[in-house]
């Protein structure tokens, strides 16, 4: 697929870091060459200078015949005008914005075709701040990544010793949680000469403390399952969070009903600004978050959930390990180098977990190019996996999963169809979406939205071509 990506900065970056490792062919745009020429140095990829929103510089990167255009310039107005010139001029087919004003949303007229003809609008800020509200609501977990109309969420959680199904095998868990469908689809241990290793899951797995254990489940379990791998935390009442620019203020506007708030701010005439946009009882404070007198003034050793939401990782990373020292049960930092996220959280760091926001909006970028009838993605683990949901489309004769059984299907090692979403008909003639955690020998149907873990992404191919109808296939 040939895309276009207007913007090197750290969320273009991310994308094109991405989509060049699927090999399709990328042109970065942006008006720093000095920034695109460290890109080029790095990545397959080619580098244009110039003004995206111009047809020229367009042209140059070959609009002409490109498949997709992804504008993630800084500013809202760019990626908008670089859209509608895209439609108008180049008719390229998919349009992505990146837009950070909760004015434009998908749906609006102004985004249809007569308007700014944006396809499909990501905005990391928005997508950081529903990761972590779910965090909030389920504090147990590192992640719970929804699919298939939030029926089915994909939950990460460290087991911990004294859990249920902790230190026993799989085979086990029907008969220690009984009447809880779920599947385990991967585990993450620990390995003190490297990076955390997967382990195979078989009925033989046996889970650890410590581990880190993907499971899919329909939503109504989702505590449930919590309950199974940890101890149930007590609930998040109140949270810190350092740095009040547009995640702060995001995830504070949404969280102040339901927490008590502080939110700490080291830019004087930025305090006064989130002073007039939030709840009078949220506490908005001028201070440096890694002030430890400042930290300790504000019972930080009672906080439930310490969030560093500011824009340098450095900072995030100083003021949470601070923060966990005075006694935070938990603490977030939000951090944009991969290389950073990787070194701060895992098993025995201080840092419980860690975000990027440029990773938070890839999954909604790689939902469009997936080949095959792909409606969603997550990208997990930095990058290195990935979790789809998938349509099965066509018949036994066309599609090379219809009508199959789950150990007849060609997937590659390690990759796991943990749950389906069937839909049946009522009584009255209504609908109802059911969700089946399939064995080995469950059929997959014609419409079935199946949701597949893949534990390495060059195995994503493999995957999609089992997805993809064919006129006549044997």
């Amino acid at each position: 697929m040939k895309i276009l990506i207007l913007g090197a900065g750290r969320v273009g970056e991310s994308v094109a870091e991405s989509l060049v490792s699927e090999q399709n062919d990328i042109t970065v745009i942006d008006t720093d060459p000095q920034r695109l020429a460290a890109l080029q140095d790095r990545l397959d990829l080619r580098g244009v200078v110039g003004n995206g929103i111009q047809p020229s510089v367009l042209r140059e990167a070959g609009a002409e015949d490109a498949d997709m255009l992804i504008a993630c310039a800084p500013m809202d107005e760019t990626n908008l005008v670089a859209c509608k010139v895209a439609q108008e001029v180049f008719r390229i087919p998919t349009r992505i914005a990146r837009v950070r004003s909760p004015e434009f949303t998908d749906g609006s007229p102004l985004m249809g075709k007569d308007g700014f003809a944006v396809d499909e609008i990501i905005c990391p800020e928005e997508s950081v701040t529903t990761y972590i509200r779910k965090l909030i609501e389920f504090p147990e977990a590192l992640q719970v990544l929804e699919f298939s109309q939030n029926r089915v969420s994909l939950i990460a959680v460290r087991a911990v010793a004294g859990g249920p199904l902790v230190d026993h095998v799989i085979s086990e868990l029907p008969q220690l949680v009984p009447e809880l469908p779920m599947r385990i689809v991967a585990i993450y241990r620990s390995d003190p000469l490297g990076p955390d290793r997967q382990i195979i899951c078989n009925g033989a797995t046996r889970i650890e403390a410590g581990d880190e254990v993907f499971v899919l489940a329909a939503n109504e379990h989702i505590r449930r399952v919590l309950d199974a791998m940890r101890r149930r935390s007590d609930p998040v009442r109140r949270v810190i969070i350092a740095g009040g620019g547009r995640v702060g203020l995001r995830l504070a506007r949404h969280i102040a009903g339901e927490c008590h708030v502080k939110l700490v701010e080291a830019n004087a005439r930025r305090c006064e600004y989130l002073a007039t946009q939030l709840p009078d009882k949220t506490l908005v404070l001028h201070g440096d978050s890694t002030d430890e007198e400042l930290l300790e003034a504000e019972n930080v050793r009672e906080t439930d959930l310490f969030l560093a939401l500011t824009s340098d990782d450095e900072d995030n990373i100083m003021s949470c390990l601070l923060a966990k020292r005075m006694g935070a049960k938990r603490v977030l930092a939000l951090i944009n180098r991969r290389a950073y996220a990787d070194l701060v959280q895992g098993q025995g760091t201080q840092i419980d977990i860690a975000i990027s926001p440029s990773q938070a909006v890839i999954g909604e970028l790689l939902a469009h190019v997936r080949r095959g009838d792909v409606v969603a993605v997550y990208s997990l683990r930095r990058g290195d996996a990935e979790a789809l949901e998938a349509v099965a489309r066509g018949d036994r004769r066309s599609s090379k999963v219809v009508g199959r059984r789950i150990d007849e299907l060609a997937l590659p090692p390690g990759a796991q169809i943990g749950a389906l979403v069937r839909e049946s008909k009522t009584a009255d003639g209504g609908a109802l979406r059911d969700v089946i955690i399939p064995h080995h020998d469950t059929v997959i149907e014609t419409d079935d939205h199946v949701i597949v873990f893949v534990p390495k992404k060059r195995m994503v191919t493999q995957v999609e071509k089992l997805f993809q109808v064919g006129a006549t296939f044997f």
